[in-house]
């Protein structure tokens, strides 16, 4: 796991794709962390992205190396997980995120993994590293 966090944090913004009918929506996101071996994400609770997910969890999250020229491409099931633990991590990396997930503000982050998941690092010249 820690080549995907490696390679996400190295991109900086990374991108979540989701369905919403029948169509397709596509968001950047920054927040990651790992823990114990697996890669944890986080979106709002009062958020589409979030109704999206519940509906459809087949997501895919895709991250670009302009330095190596090569891209992530993370597919799998959301799986979503309770842990104050990984939102305290989050917020110490994002400090500006514990205001928009307070209690003031009534919204909750909610933290996913994936499951079932597939990664595949592809350069260029369609080399595919898969993980």
């Amino acid at each position: 796991m820690s080549k995907i966090h490696e390679f996400i944090d190295k991109a900086g913004v990374f991108f979540l794709a989701t369905e919403d009918g029948a169509q397709a929506r596509v968001r950047p996101l920054g927040a990651h962390v790992e823990k114990d071996g697996k890669e944890y994400f986080t979106v709002g609770d009062f958020k589409d992205v979030y109704r999206q997910m519940a509906e459809n969890p087949l997501v895919e999250i895709v991250a670009f190396d302009k330095e190596d020229m090569k891209w992530l491409r993370y597919t799998g099931k959301a799986v979503f997980v309770d842990s104050d633990e990984i939102r305290e991590r989050v917020f110490e990396d994002l400090p500006h995120l514990r205001k928009a997930y307070s209690p003031e503000s009534g919204h909750k982050m909610m933290i996913f993994s994936l499951e079932e998941a597939t990664a595949r690092i592809i350069d260029m010249a369609g080399n595919v590293e898969t993980i």
